[in-house]
C-alpha cells in the first residue's frame, strides 16, 4: 500500500491557506461594515498594488474615504463580498465626485508648493 502522508499534508496546508484567506476577508469585512456605519453606508473600487496586495479604496455617502490593503485581490473582493460593498470598475466620474477632502488633504497633495509639509507630517497652521 503507497503512504499517502505527504498528499495528505499537502491538502491540510491548503485548507490551512484556505482558512486564513477567509479570516483575513472577514477582518477586512468588518472593517468596511464599520467605516460604511460611521459614513452613512459606502461604495468601494479595488486597485491592483503589484505584490503588495489590492488597495480597497472606501468612499462613504458623507463624502469621508478611506482605505484597507489585503494581500492580495480575492480576498479583498472577498471582503467587499461580505460587507455587502458596491464596488465600481474605475475611482471617476460618480465615485470621485463623492469624495470630500478638507485643508489637511490638499496640503498633502500640493505639498511645499502651497506651504503643506515637506517631510510627510502634518502641514503647519
Amino acid at each position: 500500500m503507497a503512504d499517502t502522508t505527504a498528499d495528505n499534508g499537502t491538502e491540510q496546508a491548503g485548507d490551512g491557506e484556505r482558512r486564513g484567506d477567509a479570516r483575513r476577508a472577514a477582518k477586512l469585512a468588518k472593517h468596511i461594515h464599520a467605516f460604511a456605519g460611521k459614513h452613512g453606508g459606502a461604495e468601494g473600487q479595488l486597485a491592483h498594488l503589484g505584490q503588495m496586495g489590492t488597495r480597497i479604496v472606501l468612499v462613504g455617502e458623507d463624502g469621508s474615504w478611506g482605505d484597507l490593503v489585503a494581500p492580495s485581490h480575492a480576498i479583498a473582493r472577498e471582503a467587499a463580498e461580505k460587507a455587502g460593498l458596491t464596488l465600481h470598475d474605475t475611482f471617476d466620474g460618480e465615485l470621485a465626485a463623492k469624495v470630500r477632502t478638507g485643508p489637511y488633504e490638499w496640503s498633502r497633495m500640493a505639498g511645499i508648493q502651497v506651504g503643506g509639509p515637506s517631510d510627510g507630517g502634518p502641514a503647519d497652521g
